[in-house]
């Protein structure tokens, strides 16, 4: 099977061995048997110009750390341009996207998953020691970070980007429907599920779930994702247009949430 307009992933990275377990298993395994996606590892030590292959050196100025050398990336960058732009099948150039794994870059989120899905070739620069040299930032598109801490090296976050991005592909996952009702592919957090054994250590699953009653099911679908995002993400619910249900639910929320605070303080 072969699709025509397949995603292509191409990662620069200095430690390539450590994409094997994540992108050879499951949903990405199969994303790329089915030549829905491409995943391309290229090993920065491969564009080094020393003799001992270095991809880091010593900061300017001082100071603890290494710092990534600026000429594998801009030769390994140049290179993939040059074979996806080039040929049969060349991609336009505003069909690829060049991203700086870095936590100084914007926040990922499934919005911006989303937007990446319809990109034609994503370029994926794994930064690691203390950051990339700064004249890196002339050749990207993005700088992207997967939450406010700090990781080895981008590896890890380049293989999050990949599967988030991949699993929003038609054709990746099985019942594309199920993606589509995932957290934060609507507007709040998803409510909670249940499989079988109906019950498990004292614990039922709720009854309206075993009625067959689908009207009760959806309004308690909903109560529960609104009540979940507003006890996880409640900046999610300041983001949104809210019907007047909607709103009359999250009040009784937030007076239940102002009664246990009262009950806590006396």
């Amino acid at each position: 099977m072969s699709y025509k307009n397949k995603l292509i992933f191409d990662v620069l990275t200095t430690f390539p061995d450590m994409f094997t377990g994540p992108l050879t298993e499951s949903i990405i395994k199969r994303a790329q048997e089915k030549k829905i996606v491409q995943i391309n590892l290229h090993n920065l030590r491969n564009y080094t110009t020393d003799k001992h292959c270095f991809t880091d050196d010593y900061a300017y100025g001082g100071g603890a750390g290494m710092i990534m050398k600026p000429e594998p990336i801009f030769y390994g960058v140049e290179k993939i341009l040059a074979e996806r732009t080039k040929g049969k099948k060349k991609i336009k150039p505003n069909d690829i996207r060049i991203i700086l794994m870095s936590p100084q870059g914007k926040q990922f989120t499934q919005g911006l998953a989303e937007e990446l899905k319809s990109v034609k070739c994503l370029i994926l620069i794994c930064g690691h020691y203390k950051g990339v040299d700064e004249r890196v930032k002339t050749l990207i598109t993005d700088e992207i970070s997967i939450g406010d801490y700090i990781l080895t090296g981008g590896e890890l976050p380049a293989m999050v980007l990949i599967d988030a991005v991949t699993r929003l592909i038609p054709k990746v996952v099985g019942r594309q429907e199920s993606v589509k009702k995932d957290s934060f592919s609507g507007r709040l957090l998803d409510y909670p599920h249940y499989t079988r054994p109906e019950s498990f250590r004292n614990l039922k699953v709720p009854a309206v779930l075993l009625s067959g009653n689908h009207s009760r099911i959806k309004e308690w679908r909903k109560t529960e994702a609104l009540k979940n995002t507003f006890a996880q993400k409640p900046g999610l619910l300041e983001k949104i247009r809210k019907s007047k249900e909607e709103k009359k639910i999250l009040a009784g929320f937030k007076l239940t949430s102002k009664k246990r605070i009262k009950n806590n303080e006396k």
